[in-house]
Order: structure tokens, then C-alpha cells, then sequence
């Protein structure tokens, strides 16, 4: 008997520090910088399409605003930051058709 419990007692000591083993699941949640102020002026036939930050690398990076000549017929959805799951991801905006885009009020 004793020669038994000799060998049990290692086995069942690993069982139980098996069993004392912690776990869970974390995320870190990414936040965007607040824009930059950019100053825009009205230019006849161009479109602003404004700046933002873009995550380069381990940094973040400002891309300047800039203008673009307008396009007959569409019109230029800007660029956002969306949400999806734990994290945000930039939704480059641009030009669409002006017999698809639709107007939404805020009102349910």
C-alpha cells in the first residue's frame, strides 16, 4: 500500500496543479487622436477632402487635407474612423454616383 500512495501522491499533485491554472481573454482597445483644425477655403470646381491620422507602424502620422478637382455627377463621402469589435479601422471615403448616395434625417 505504501508503495501505491508513493506513486499517487506525485500524480495527484499534478492533477491538482493542473487544475489551479488561471485564464481569461483581454483586448486592448486602440483610440483615434482627436483631428487637427484645418483651415478650408472654398475653391470653385475643387472638393476638400480633409486630413487624418493614419496608424504607421507603432506611430501615429497626420496626412494633410487636400483639394481635388470636382467630378461631374458624384460627390465625395469623406473618409471615417469605424468601429469593429475591439478596434478602429479607417473606411477610406471616396466619390460616388449622386443617384446613389441618399440623405438620412436624424429622426427614427
Amino acid at each position: 500500500m505504501r508503495r501505491l500512495t508513493s506513486k499517487l501522491i506525485p500524480i495527484l499533485i499534478a492533477v491538482v496543479a493542473a487544475g489551479c491554472t488561471a485564464s481569461g481573454s483581454a483586448y486592448v482597445v486602440e483610440t483615434v487622436p482627436t483631428p487637427r483644425h484645418e483651415v478650408e477655403v472654398y475653391r470653385p470646381g475643387f472638393v476638400w477632402i480633409g486630413g487624418h491620422w493614419a496608424h504607421v507602424g507603432s506611430r501615429w502620422t497626420w496626412r494633410d487635407g487636400y483639394y481635388e478637382r470636382d467630378r461631374a455627377n458624384h460627390i465625395y463621402v469623406q473618409g471615417r474612423w469605424e468601429r469593429r469589435g475591439p478596434r478602429y479601422v479607417w473606411a477610406e471615403g471616396g466619390w460616388q454616383s449622386r443617384a446613389r448616395v441618399s440623405v438620412r434625417s436624424g429622426r427614427r
